[in-house]
């Protein structure tokens, strides 16, 4: 057995003995007759008809595999437990037909989460904004999410309004804070609009279907997506669409993760979830979306459209549309 396989084999043993502890201690009684079932975000197991899943890794983005988890094992009530992120749960769990129970891991006690509010996401500062038409100039597109200002080409952030040291602000160009860092070590003589001129040009350039894979064209497929439906907004049939923030920030650039905007359809918006690659929590992030909007469609390619996503959205209390493209 290779190390990495032991290491996961060793975790997996150890999440299961943890929830078994909690639910043992929470329902007061000495001994479980149930045994952990293979659950890769945590662990999971069964008591009187009742699922029980432990979220460890990204809790956050753990409920849609926890409730897929829950449809396949046949249960009637699925309590999530999770140390993190448990306001978040349990706000998206409340979007969902079926009893879904949240719980607080305080050590080894669980208490009942508290759903937190949907917030409104922070507007930029205005010196942040005041760069906006450097990004225009090096041929980027500015988008803004949750109070940050980025330079977009096809999707991929390829520079950010930062603070600097001194007190100032600057924009950095790079495709991630590592990147941003290499460049301007590598480039820093010279100017922001012909650096950023230049990184457009390279990045365009692999930003299609039609080229190779290449790195810069498989990070954030899913913002290439809706940089191809505000192009064509016909294939969801819309009017036009235009690029939304998301309910939630979105945590890096090179992990896949939804991303959100509106579609005029007749004229009246719409909430729309991109998703790429089989993503089993994008329903659930999609009822944020919706709760924003009062609707909402999920697009995403044909292939990563499965049957379980189409179950996941039956669930919802208001369903999902969902749209699956070439």
């Amino acid at each position: 057995m290779s190390i990495p396989s032991a290491n996961a084999d060793r975790r997996s043993r150890l999440l299961g003995i943890k929830l078994t502890t909690l639910v043992r201690e929470h329902l007061g009684i000495d001994a479980l007759d149930a045994q952990p079932s293979l659950f890769a975000p945590g662990s999971a197991l069964i008591v009187d008809g009742t699922g029980w899943v432990l979220l460890d890794t990204v809790p956050e983005r753990g409920l849609g595999p926890a409730l897929a988890w829950a449809m396949r094992s046949g249960v009637d009530v699925l309590s999530v437990i999770a140390e993190r992120h448990t306001g978040l749960l349990a706000r998206r769990a409340m979007a969902f037909r079926g009893r879904i129970d949240v719980w607080h891991a305080d050590e080894r006690r669980l208490l009942p989460a508290v759903a937190e509010p949907l917030v409104v996401p922070p507007a930029a500062r205005t010196e942040h904004l005041a760069l906006v038409d450097l990004i225009r100039a090096g041929g980027a597109e500015p988008n803004v999410e949750h109070g940050v200002v980025v330079g977009e080409v096809r999707g991929l952030e390829v520079c950010r309004v930062v603070d600097t040291a001194a007190g100032d602000v600057a924009l950095e160009v790079g495709v991630g804070a590592h990147d941003r860092e290499a460049f301007a070590i590598m480039h820093g003589d010279v100017p922001t609009v012909a650096a950023l001129a230049d990184v457009v040009r390279v990045v365009t350039g692999h930003r299609d279907p039609t080229t190779p894979q290449h790195p810069l064209n498989r990070l954030g497929a899913e913002r290439f997506l809706r940089w191809r439906l505000e192009r064509q907004p016909d294939l969801i049939d819309a009017l036009s669409v235009r690029p939304a923030e998301p309910p939630v920030p979105r945590p890096n650039l090179k992990d896949p993760f939804p991303c959100s905007a509106i579609a005029d359809r007749d004229g009246v918006d719409v909430g729309v979830v991109c998703s790429w690659g089989v993503d089993l929590d994008v329903v659930p992030y999609a009822a944020d979306v919706q709760a924003r909007y009062g609707s909402a469609l999920i697009v995403m390619p044909v292939r990563d459209l499965l049957a379980v996503t189409r179950e996941l959205a039956v669930g919802l209390t208001h369903p999902v549309e969902l749209i699956s493209i070439d």
